[in-house]
């Protein structure tokens, strides 16, 4: 079914129609001027031989204006509804004068060379980088963004969401095996001694928390040691045993190279050894990764995340105010700033569009250009007529006039010319 062709604003297409009107009445009215002053000056001739030439005049006149009428009508319709062959050239040919718009578009303008020519005059990089750098442009943008971001938030399904992250996570997350990567990762830690401040750490609290606890070592020997055990045998062994905890965790403490030391890292590099190699290790991490993250703690991860960063985001969006909304448009501008300052980036940046541009036009040249023949073969034959007449009618109402007087001005010519040779 034919489309019907978009309309212009009614005013607009009122006042064309007007004009159209006007115009046409304008060269019907020389057209019939011209008839009644040739039916005259035919009549008066034989009295008055002057009249003769006003009768050629008159008599070009009409022949042209005749021609022209005919010609002007022929290309919307057919003159007087006579089917004449070659005539409503534009309802009938419709679809090929589409095709080969498209074609001539896609030729003289979707053309590489006519591309990068008219980027490379442009030099849009920098064009572009001055209007961003403009605080009310970054601003218009950060906000335009700011509703982009809202726009999403509200057509996007929140459970739908959710499902890609927890499918995300499950993908990239639990399904790999943890063991060997975690493995490689300790490995390279203690390779590096990068866990030695962490051991530190651990003695340093451990120590301290020895010093003051010499009550808490006294009451766990009193209470292991056998009921009749009297308590200041439990006393003696309590402050022995408290004082050599103290006297090995002050050792380990101040001797970077102490044994527990050296095997607690011979221990910690078996350790990631083992989660890379050994299958026993590695099915164990797998088990703790299940039983640290099952299916319900999955789901609820995902929604958690999601719900984060959408409250997140639409509070900073919605606040001109923000943190983000200042950074951005910060950004924005700070962009644009380079583009004009550093020829560089602004030259990279022209070179990418460029390149781009060039893609889109190589790949997509034939399907952009048919965008105009596929357009123009949807619309109706009768009414794409109409609007082309309303468009350029008036200004083809003038070839009919000048018609009119350049045909009056030849008949007048070739008869004072013929009069003059022949008489």
């Amino acid at each position: 079914m034919a489309q019907q062709v978009s309309t212009q604003p009614l005013s607009s297409m009122a006042e064309k129609a007007a004009g159209l009107r006007r115009m046409k009445t304008i060269a019907l009215a020389l057209l019939v001027a011209l008839a009644v002053i040739f039916a005259v000056a035919f009549a008066l001739e034989h009295r008055y031989p002057w009249l003769a030439y006003v009768r050629a005049a008159a008599e070009g006149g009409m022949v042209g204006a005749l021609a022209d009428w005919f010609a002007v009508t022929a290309l919307f319709r057919h003159p007087m509804g006579l089917p004449i062959p070659h005539t409503a050239i534009i309802p009938n040919k419709k679809d090929a004068i589409g095709a080969s718009l498209g074609e001539f578009v896609e030729t003289n303008f979707l053309s590489e060379s006519v591309v990068r020519d008219k980027l490379a005059a442009s030099r849009l990089a920098q064009t572009v980088g001055a209007w961003l750098a403009r605080p009310a442009a970054a601003e218009r943008l950060a906000t335009e963004g700011a509703a982009a971001i809202r726009g999403a938030m509200t057509v996007l399904n929140d459970d739908d969401v959710r499902d890609v992250i927890e499918a995300m996570v499950r993908k990239h997350v639990l399904a790999p095996p943890w063991g060997p990567p975690i493995g490689r990762m300790a490995e390279r830690v203690f390779d590096e001694g990068h866990h030695h401040q962490l051991v530190d750490l651990l003695v340093d609290r451990s120590t301290e928390w020895i010093g003051r606890n010499h009550d808490v070592v006294s009451r766990l020997v009193a209470d292991r040691s056998p009921a009749w055990v009297p308590s200041f045998v439990d006393g003696m062994v309590g402050d022995k045993l408290y004082a050599e905890l103290y006297k090995f965790a002050r050792a380990v403490q101040d001797d970077p190279n102490h044994e527990l030391r050296r095997q607690l890292d011979e221990y910690l590099k078996t350790l990631a050894q083992d989660l890379q190699h050994d299958p026993a290790m590695i099915a164990r991490a797998e088990s703790i990764k299940r039983q640290v993250l099952d299916d319900p703690q999955v789901r609820d991860l995902a929604g958690r995340t999601w719900d984060t960063v959408k409250r997140a985001l639409l509070e900073a969006v919605d606040d001109p105010d923000s943190e983000l909304r200042k950074k951005f448009t910060g950004a924005i501008r700070d962009f644009g700033t380079r583009l004009v300052t550093d020829p560089d980036l602004a030259a990279k940046t022209n070179a990418w569009i460029s390149e781009a541009a060039s893609y889109l036009v190589r790949t997509y040249r034939h399907e952009i250009a048919s965008i105009i023949t596929d357009t123009v073969e949807r619309w109706d034959a009768v009414e794409t007529s109409e609007k082309i007449e309303l468009q350029v009618g008036r200004d083809l109402q003038f070839i009919r006039i000048n018609g009119t007087v350049v045909g009056s001005l030849a008949g007048l010519l070739i008869f004072a010319v013929a009069s003059l040779a022949f008489r």
